[in-house]
């Protein structure tokens, strides 16, 4: 009977929680003022300073397709995949293609060690500083590289953990054309 008790209890519990599940992704703006940051969502905006202290704001390139990349300079995957994206920065730079860079700097050394990093790199995209993890909390950054292909209207269109090549950042550049 105890069990039969247990049994029932646990069931009940059970159809409660489901009933009432909602996952983060569907949850609208009732609890927080954050977006939700998911594809077909809006890209949420945001403004930070340049290395070399421009303020950037991600509305500044609607109208064009932006890769949106965060990192850190302590990262092995985030150091494999910079050559690759300066290579396509370049190759793309004179397009409707923009490469957005966010150094997670409040998870750096300090900021020198971003400078040391983007120079021995020889690094010539745009560098944004989030001193304070505002974006990297904003995107709910959890593993590192992160990059979301973000289209012509601000909609994110892909998102994806883990370093990128040339080739990889191409095809999905011109996939949210």
């Amino acid at each position: 009977m105890k069990k039969l008790c247990y049994t029932i209890l646990f069931v009940w519990i059970g159809l409660i929680a489901a009933n009432s599940y909602v996952s983060a992704e569907e949850l609208t703006d009732s609890r927080q003022t954050r977006p939700v940051v998911k594809i077909g969502n809006p890209a949420p905006n945001f403004e930070l300073t340049t290395l070399s202290g421009e303020q950037i704001k991600l509305s500044d390139y609607r109208g064009k397709v932006v890769i949106l990349n965060l990192w850190a300079t302590w990262c092995p995957p985030c150091k494999a995949e910079m050559p690759e994206m300066q290579s396509f920065y370049e190759k793309s730079r004179n397009s409707d293609i923009t490469l957005l860079s966010v150094n997670l700097t409040a998870q750096e050394k300090n900021e020198k060690a971003v400078a040391d990093f983007v120079a021995n790199y020889q690094l010539t995209f745009p560098i944004l500083l989030d001193k304070t993890d505002t974006v990297g909390k904003l995107y709910k950054t959890i593993s590192i590289p992160t990059s979301y292909i973000i289209d012509r209207e601000g909609i994110i269109r892909e998102k994806i953990i883990g370093p990128m090549d040339e080739e990889k950042l191409a095809i999905l550049a011109h996939g949210a054309s």
